[in-house]
């Protein structure tokens, strides 16, 4: 069969190159302009030369934009997710499989309030649970105590001795620091399989505890997790901004990996864990500052679910200082990266995870690495500037691609901040999306900081250190 003309390649000779498509390209051997890379392509024997020139005369230019482009091509991986979350949460379906359950019976259950120094909230948060609609005889509440050199210890025993047989009390006198320590020598005060911890500073509402135990009506739920809302959101500029960051983490982040079937992460508080499946994973650590992501990654590799309520509401006190918020942050960034260290050779192995839950748990397993790779990134494009090779960039990311990043990657997570206004129905707050930049910058530094930190005592062998949260309540409940 005779070959059509159009499918007729000339023969251009050996001695063609890469220039003859690029005829506006410097006349300096070696340089790489975006017309020749975009209209040729590396996979090109021409184009492999002209990168082997480039490498030879300027291979400080090639290794800044070989490392700005791996940057560029992860930063714009997590901002398609997190695109993808925002417009899953607000035009998806809202998965929740368990809000019509009507057990015939209760489970027993245990309640941990974690407590150090919190004689201004203490009292609030025990008057709280007294008052939940699950029934009397299968709720079991301890108050951990721990190690609390205020008036803690005689607020907790004065209430006791007011509800007797209602709550009991663990004065934890000693042992390491840190709530992971606490609950894991509180566990033995536990009574029935399932148990849900609150931060003293939480006050739950009358039926919170209903909605937080029916999910594990399900034998396969290792554990649970509840909406945080901030209580003193009026109190500054931060409060409200911190509101807003919740907002969207919870509204729209945690919803939106419930719906997709990813990975909901249970966060230490307003949840609960099934203690045989915690136990199986290996029991509470007491040498990490992020227990909750500990327990969330420990189950999820053994092959237990975590479940996110959306409607399991419950309220918190954010810190209404920039001292505290950025002290705050260091130690989730820090306990964060400390599970990323240990956890992620066991994600990448488990046979228990599908596809999804895999991709969703290593991308959520990294989370704060973003903040350091994108202040690298910042340090590699000053540097091509100055060495005149931004134009060598292309060589590893399509210009295209760097508009789709300029355009998407640095605003996903404000984006998500929006839905979650929306959907919350406070369109006012949309006013103070600005701010969140400063917000943001703000925490680059202090999340930078946190992984030198974590690099730096695991070659140092250092004791944990934890740094409670300041509490901003006038006055106990008491």
């Amino acid at each position: 069969m005779p070959t059509s003309h159009l499918s007729k390649t000339p023969d251009l000779g050996p001695n063609h190159s890469a220039a003859a498509h690029c005829p506006h390209r410097p006349g300096r051997t070696g340089s790489i302009t975006i017309t020749c890379l975009m209209g040729v392509g590396l996979s090109t024997p021409a184009a492999a030369q002209e990168l082997a020139a480039t490498w030879q005369q300027r291979p400080g230019s090639l290794t800044l934009a070989l490392v700005l482009g791996v940057i560029v091509l992860v930063m714009l991986s997590y901002g398609v997710r997190q695109m993808l979350y925002a417009l899953n949460r607000v035009f998806g379906t809202q998965r929740y499989p368990y809000a019509h359950v009507l057990p015939a019976q209760w489970p027993m259950v245990t309640v941990f309030i974690a407590a150090h120094n919190e004689e201004k909230v203490i009292a609030d948060s025990m008057q709280a649970l007294l008052q939940s609609d699950y029934p009397p005889d299968r709720l079991n509440v301890v108050v951990v105590n721990d190690r609390s050199s205020d008036r803690t210890a005689a607020i907790v025993d004065a209430t006791i001795a007011q509800h007797p047989g209602r709550l009991q009390a663990f004065h934890r006198n000693g042992g390491k620091p840190g709530k992971a320590a606490a609950l894991k020598d509180a566990v033995r005060y536990a009574q029935g399989d399932i148990a849900l911890i609150f931060d003293a500073d939480y006050t739950p509402g009358p039926s919170l505890l209903r909605q937080l135990v029916t999910p594990f009506l399900d034998p396969e739920v290792g554990a649970v997790m509840g909406r945080v809302v901030p209580r003193n959101v009026s109190t500054n500029l931060l409060t409200r901004m911190l509101d807003m960051e919740r907002s969207a983490g919870y509204q729209v982040d945690q919803q939106a990996r419930m719906n997709l079937h990813g990975v909901p992460q249970f966060g230490g508080t307003v949840g609960g864990v099934r203690l045989s499946a915690v136990q199986a994973a290996g029991g509470w650590r007491d040498d990490v500052l992020a227990e909750d992501t500990d327990i969330t990654f420990r189950l999820l590799v053994a092959g237990w679910k975590t479940v996110y309520n959306n409607q399991a509401t419950c309220y918190e006190e954010v810190p209404e200082e920039w001292s505290v918020r950025l002290r705050q942050i260091h130690r989730w960034a820090k306990g964060h990266n400390q599970v990323l260290w240990r956890q992620v050779r066991q994600l990448i192995r488990s046979p228990w995870l599908s596809w999804r839950e895999r991709i969703d748990g290593l991308m959520l397993l990294h989370i704060f690495l973003l903040q350091p790779l994108l202040l690298l990134g910042w340090v590699m494009a000053v540097g091509l500037y100055y060495l005149n090779g931004s134009e060598v960039l292309t060589v590893f990311v399509p210009s295209l691609l760097l508009v789709v990043y300029a355009a998407l990657g640095g605003f996903s997570a404000f984006m998500q901040m929006v839905y979650a206004v929306l959907v919350d129905g406070h369109r006012q707050r949309i006013r103070l999306l600005p701010f969140q930049m400063f917000n943001f910058v703000a925490s680059l530094p202090t999340i930078t900081a946190a992984l030198g930190d974590v690099v730096l005592d695991r070659v140092l062998r250092k004791e944990l250190v934890w740094h409670k949260t300041v509490r901003y309540r006038k006055e106990s409940g008491a």
